[in-house]
C-alpha cells in the first residue's frame, strides 16, 4: 500500500487504533483521531503552564465569598451555626472578618466579593492585576441547564461527585479514573519538538499526574529536593561495592529480546540520563537569592514544590526548553468536618505560595511567560452538614501571572442560595463555565492553535470558546 506523502506509518497506526476504539467509545475516538492528525507546532519563545491542584475538593464558598450586604446575608443565613471558632459562626465567616480582603473589582448588580481572611497574598496579586477569578467553573460535556440535568436529557460528566473520577476528569477533560492522557500532556505533544530535553517538558513535583500525560510527552516526576534516581547507581556504591553498583546498572539498562524487559531498560536509561541533565542544570540547591523568595518553603509543601518549579524555569534556557507544563498540589480539602479549624490554614498556604511564586517569576524576568491556575475535584455544598460541607460541582478558581488580565472576575457569578436554577441541590453549583472553556484559553496562550484545540480538549467544540478573556492581548 502506498501512503500519501503527508501520512506516516505511525499516523496510520494511531488512526487505526482510534477508529478501532470508536466501536466502543465513539465520543472519545474523534479526539484521538484529531490528536493523530494535529500538526506539530513550533515556538521561538518560552512559556510554562503551572497547575496547582487542590486535592479533596476546595470549599469555594469560603474561598471567594459574597461581601455586599444582600448576598452576604443570604450566605450567612445558610451557613451560620451556634458554634463559634475564631471568625466562624458555624461554617460561616463573619462579615467583619472579610473587611481586609474585600475586593474592589465590580460585579453586575452592585455585587462585591471578598477573599478568605487568610488569603492576603492572593489579594495582593488580584489588586496588582496579576491574578483573576474564574467564577463557577466545572466539568461539562455540553452546556447544561438544571432541567436538562434533572431529566438527564443531555450527556453529563460521568461519576459526578466522585473524588478520583472528577480529579481525573478535570485533568483529562473527558475521562474518569483510569484515563490515559491529560490535556496538559496533549498540549505539550503539539509543541514537544521545540524542546531539546523533551523528557523535561511535563514535570510533576507532586507525584503521578494524569494531567501531564500525552501521547509522546511523558510525566517526569521530581521531589522538592531534586530529581529522583537509583541511589546505588548514582552513588556508585551498593553494599559498599562499586562493582555491585556497576553490575546493577548493567542489569537495569541492558537491552534484550523480550518486549517488556527491553522497554523497562530503555525507560531506566532515560531516567538515569534525565537525572544527570537535571542535576547538572539546577545543582544541589537553589541560589540564595531564589531561596529567599520562598521563605515559607520549609513548612509549606506547596511553596516547596513551587520553589522547585522556579529552579527549573530559571534554567530553561540552559536546558533548551521552550514549552513546559508543571503540576504541583496539596491535599486536605475534603472537609466534611473541621472546616473552620482546617480550611483557613490550607488557604493561607495556597495564598502565600502563590505570592512567593509570583515574586520569583518577576525576579527571573519570566512573569509574562509563566501562567498558573488552580484546579480541584469539584466545589462544595453551600449548605452546612454541621461542621463542614459536602461534595459539589462548580467552583471558583484562580488564574495567575503577568500575562493574565488580572484584577477581575471571569464568567458568571452565581446566585447565593439553595433553590435557584444555577444549583442542583444544597447549593451545588451547576457550572456556568466549563473546564474546557477555561482550558482552551490557557492552551491557546500556551501556543495551541484553534484548529488543534479539539485534539487537546475533546469537548471544547461544544462550547462558545475564547470569551472569558483571561489573558492580555
Amino acid at each position: 500500500m502506498t501512503l500519501p506523502s503527508n501520512t506516516t506509518r505511525r499516523t496510520l497506526l494511531k488512526q487505526g487504533a482510534a477508529l478501532a476504539f470508536a466501536r466502543n467509545a465513539t465520543p472519545v475516538a474523534a479526539s484521538l483521531v484529531a490528536m493523530a492528525n494535529a500538526a506539530a507546532q513550533t515556538a521561538t519563545d518560552y512559556k510554562a503552564l503551572v497547575c496547582l491542584f487542590l486535592y479533596g475538593a476546595n470549599d469555594h464558598y469560603n474561598t471567594v465569598l459574597p461581601y455586599d450586604l444582600t448576598n452576604y446575608n443570604a450566605y450567612y443565613a445558610i451557613r451560620k451555626g451556634t458554634t463559634v471558632t475564631g471568625p466562624y459562626e458555624g461554617i460561616a465567616l463573619t462579615r467583619a472578618s472579610l473587611a481586609s480582603t474585600a475586593l474592589n473589582a465590580p460585579l453586575s448588580g452592585g455585587r462585591q466579593m471578598a477573599l478568605n481572611p487568610q488569603m492576603t497574598g492572593m489579594k495582593t496579586l488580584f489588586d496588582a492585576g496579576r491574578a483573576g477569578i474564574v467564577m463557577n467553573v466545572g466539568p461539562l460535556i455540553v452546556p447544561t441547564t438544571r432541567t436538562q440535568y434533572e431529566n438527564k436529557s443531555v450527556p453529563l460528566p460521568p461519576k459526578l461527585f466522585s473524588h478520583n473520577d472528577q480529579q481525573a476528569y478535570w485533568q483529562s477533560s473527558f475521562q474518569t479514573e483510569g484515563g490515559a492522557s491529560g490535556w496538559g500532556g496533549r498540549a505539550a505533544d503539539l509543541l514537544l519538538s521545540g524542546n531539546n530535553a523533551s523528557a523535561l517538558t511535563c514535570i510533576s513535583v507532586n507525584g503521578n499526574a494524569l494531567y501531564l500525560s500525552g501521547q509522546q510527552a511523558i510525566s517526569y516526576q521530581m521531589s522538592t529536593t531534586g530529581a529522583t534516581t537509583v541511589n546505588a547507581i548514582k552513588g556508585k556504591s551498593l553494599f559498599g561495592s562499586s562493582a555491585c553498583a556497576t553490575t546493577l546498572q548493567t542489569l537495569m539498562t541492558q537491552s534484550g529480546t523480550h518486549l517488556l524487559a527491553n522497554a523497562h531498560s530503555q525507560i531506566t536509561q532515560r531516567a538515569l540520563n534525565t537525572y544527570d541533565t537535571v542535576a547538572n542544570a539546577i545543582g544541589a540547591s537553589a541560589s540564595t537569592a531564589l531561596s529567599n523568595l520562598f521563605p515559607s518553603s520549609g513548612t509549606n509543601t506547596l511553596s516547596a514544590q513551587l520553589k522547585m518549579v522556579a529552579r527549573l524555569i530559571e534554567k530553561q534556557a540552559t536546558l533548551g526548553l521552550r514549552r513546559q507544563v508543571f503540576m504541583v498540589g496539596m491535599g486536605g480539602f475534603d472537609l466534611h468536618d473541621f472546616l473552620p479549624d482546617q480550611h483557613p490554614a490550607l488557604l493561607q498556604k495556597l495564598s502565600t505560595a502563590s505570592l512567593e511564586f509570583d515574586d520569583a517569576m518577576r525576579y527571573l524576568g519570566t512573569s509574562l511567560q509563566v501562567s498558573s491556575f488552580t484546579a480541584s475535584d469539584f466545589g462544595r455544598t453551600l449548605s452546612s452538614n454541621g461542621d463542614g460541607s459536602d461534595h459539589g460541582w462548580g467552583s471558583h478558581h484562580f488564574v495567575m501571572g503577568g500575562a493574565v488580565q488580572g484584577g477581575q472576575y471571569f464568567g458568571q457569578a452565581p446566585e447565593i442560595g439553595i433553590t435557584h436554577n444555577a444549583q442542583v441541590g444544597s447549593g451545588r453549583l451547576l457550572p456556568s463555565t466549563s473546564t474546557d472553556q477555561m482550558g482552551a484559553e490557557l492552551a491557546q496562550w500556551f501556543g495551541v492553535s484553534k484548529t488543534d484545540m479539539p485534539a487537546v480538549l475533546p469537548n471544547a467544540t461544544n462550547f462558545d470558546l475564547y470569551k472569558l478573556g483571561l489573558f492580555k492581548v
